[in-house]
């Protein structure tokens, strides 16, 4: 980031019940997945119910951190500050949406490797975000 550029204030995150565990690892500066004990299979969005097989039996499982970039965008107008919008494929399996950080916007390709990093939010837990490695 350019000295003097303005940073992107990222709103505070709302967790409930089922996402608390979520919210409280990233607190802690680690990134958390869920793992069906039914069927093996590993998603994202934290929920408490496997998307593949709908079991109930699902646990937290860490996260490495690298991913890939499957898509982005960057939002230029309309925002106080330009930020880059994406769904990065974790090493683990899963898609997430998250936000591309630290780097120059027009640099950011499709198939980039990228590394998990943290980001404060306003009043809630920091927010996982994923920079160019």
């Amino acid at each position: 980031m350019a000295e003097g550029q303005q940073v992107r204030k990222i709103p505070a995150p709302q967790p409930n019940l089922e996402t608390q565990p979520f919210w409280d690892a990233c607190a802690e500066g680690k990134l958390l997945i869920k793992k069906c004990n039914a069927c093996g299979e590993v998603h994202f969005y934290p929920r408490a119910h496997c998307p593949f097989c709908f079991s109930a039996d699902t646990s937290w499982q860490p996260a490495s951190g690298d991913a890939v970039i499957y898509t982005y965008s960057v939002m230029r107008r309309g925002a106080p500050v330009p930020y880059a919008i994406a769904y990065v494929t974790l090493a683990e399996g899963p898609t997430m949406m998250t936000n591309i950080v630290d780097c120059d916007l027009n640099g950011i390709k499709i198939g980039q490797k990228v590394r998990l990093v943290f980001k404060p939010s306003e009043g809630g837990p920091p927010v996982p975000c994923f920079a160019p490695v």
